[in-house]
């Protein structure tokens, strides 16, 4: 078959060279600050690199190979995805619960508690970093309470235990974005038809009948959009562990992550900055493929 030839009035290429003009400076910022910037981080990644005296050394792929002997690597890439597998679908589990609540009838003071709720999404992450170190600090609130309540005799040191550190970063995480996933199903379940919970009263479906039948399949493409950015943010996590642990990954590793563990490599040793570049498209290839396998299996679900 011929391809047929598509002939545009003036006044439409003067339109088409309109609509290149404004998309050029975003055009040309992506490319610069994107597409050059992921080339170059994978030109580096087969390279030693020293940049204070600008030296390149070409290795191969022996940063990559180094990935799966680097005992390091392994447990920022277990406590990365521990990390993920446990706030992604806590946070969208509660984001969906509060807002189907408030998007109930009949509920007082709605409009206010979205308000102060929402407001740790607006402060930054390090300010609530240092806010739950505080909360959690062996003479902090939550020891005095717990001791208080008689769970335990002697104040546990939550910022120093192993088997702590990492689990106060996922509260802390789940709690400061729930309130803005919260936000996005709210906005989705004003535009939900009422009708459909209607006819489902008529035929006697319970509160948790309508959420599992009704209110889930409707929001399965805003879910979806929630798992991808929920993962792409935990897997990249870096400002908590890093003002947290003060840029060690400790105690003993345990907040250590993969975004973390990159700049470590990246900033502060010498002649390891391509090894650092080759966990970063390590890391953005588990990102790319880990958000394909959870949309495609919402999408199976739906």
């Amino acid at each position: 078959m011929e391809r047929k030839k598509t002939n545009h009035t003036k006044s439409q290429w003067q339109e088409i060279r309109q609509a290149w003009l404004f998309l050029a400076p975003a055009i040309i910022v992506v490319g610069i600050f994107f597409v050059l910037a992921v080339l170059f981080a994978f030109y580096l990644s087969f390279n030693d690199v020293n940049l204070f005296t600008n030296t390149f050394s070409f290795k191969g792929i022996e940063n990559y190979l180094r990935i799966f002997t680097d005992q390091k690597a392994r447990i920022a890439l277990r406590n990365t995805a521990t990390f993920a597998l446990v706030v992604v679908p806590l946070q969208t589990i509660f984001a969906l619960i509060i807002a189907y609540i408030l998007s109930s009838k009949g509920i007082k003071g709605k409009k206010l508690f979205r308000m102060v709720y929402f407001l740790p999404t607006l402060t930054s992450s390090s300010a609530l970093t240092i806010i739950f170190m505080f909360i959690f600090n062996i003479y902090g609130p939550v020891n005095d309470l717990f001791m208080n309540l008689g769970f335990y005799s002697e104040p546990i040191n939550f910022l120093q235990e192993p088997a702590y550190a990492l689990k106060v970063i996922m509260v802390m995480n789940i709690w400061s974005t729930v309130p803005y996933y919260m936000t996005i199903y709210l906005a989705s379940l004003v535009d939900l038809p009422h009708s459909l919970y209607e006819a489902a009263e008529i035929d006697g479906a319970t509160t948790v009948d309508k959420l599992r039948y009704i209110t889930i399949p409707y929001l399965r493409p805003i879910t979806t959009y929630v798992l991808l950015t929920g993962i792409i943010g935990t897997f990249q996590m870096f400002d908590q562990a890093y003002i947290f642990s003060n840029g060690s990954g400790g105690p003993n590793n345990s907040t250590l992550t993969l975004s973390l563990m990159i700049y470590q490599y990246a900033f502060g040793q010498m002649n390891t900055m391509g090894y650092a570049a080759a966990l970063a498209i390590v890391l953005a290839i588990i990102i790319f493929i880990t958000s394909l396998l959870a949309e495609k299996l919402n999408k199976e679900r739906g």
